[in-house]
């Protein structure tokens, strides 16, 4: 899933939007984690359980929109942003939020297209052909391409 903070995907048509699409989660703060961040805001510098519950509701949050997007049939997500904030005393809302999309990657020679999106379409071209003859494909392209996780 490509996923950028833009509204249009350099190299790439978006042919189709699927509408706004979120991760949410709200957390309450650990007692022991706010203790510890609490001595350690005395003498100054990051605090590491603040730090690793932010970045967790954030890989969470990002999951859930991703997931939302992939059931819409997106494969891409544009204008995405965070959003926090505290509730109550102890309790902290994260939202990852952007807008679902069909994203095509622009060809060689199509007005436009950049370096990544010439690959993308060229490693595509290349296991088509491959899947076509029955070869296994055998470019570096083709084999980085396969091996490439999605998120």
């Amino acid at each position: 899933m490509l996923i950028v903070t833009s509204n249009k995907i350099p190299g790439h048509r978006i042919n189709a939007v699927f509408g706004e699409v979120m991760g949410l989660t709200v957390r309450s703060r650990d007692l022991g984690a706010q203790v510890m961040a609490g001595f350690r805001s005395l003498g100054g510098g990051e605090l590491p359980e603040m730090t690793k519950a932010l970045y967790e509701s954030r890989q969470e949050v990002m999951a859930r929109m991703v997931n939302e997007a992939q059931q819409r049939g997106a494969n891409a997500i544009v204008a995405m942003r965070f959003d926090t904030s505290e509730m109550g005393g102890n309790w902290t809302e994260v939202c990852a939020y952007g807008t679902a999309v069909f994203a095509i990657p622009l060809a060689e020679g199509e007005p436009g297209a950049t370096g990544q999106s010439i690959y993308l379409t060229s490693a595509a071209s290349e296991q088509a052909a491959s899947e076509q003859s029955g070869q296994p494909s055998t470019s570096a392209a083709s084999q980085e391409h396969e091996a490439s996780p999605e998120i």
